[in-house]
């Protein structure tokens, strides 16, 4: 899956560390469910309602994130290296 909103990328760089395993599991269903990538935004922003059964834990983590209280600049995907261990 290609986000075309940084959004969800750049909560899955600051967030998935930390998530349990059920969170994991509910936020992949999150990103790779909806048809477009743009609804995550929307429900995320509270700028259209999230449906039911994607109104969990994890999206209230997202809006959360969204508020963006420290004033990031969040205008680019992360790079994708904190998705890899380093080798041993």
């Amino acid at each position: 899956l290609i986000l075309l909103c940084p959004l969800p990328s750049l909560f899955a760089k600051e967030n998935l560390n930390r998530m349990s395993e059920q969170q994991l599991n509910i936020y992949d269903r999150l990103i790779n469910e909806p048809s477009n990538d743009w609804d995550i935004y929307y429900w995320a922003t509270e700028a259209k309602p999230t449906p039911a059964e994607f109104e969990t834990d994890v999206m209230a983590m997202l809006r959360e994130f969204a508020k963006n209280k420290k004033r990031e600049q969040r205008l680019r995907q992360p790079d994708l290296e904190y998705l890899y261990e380093p080798s041993r």
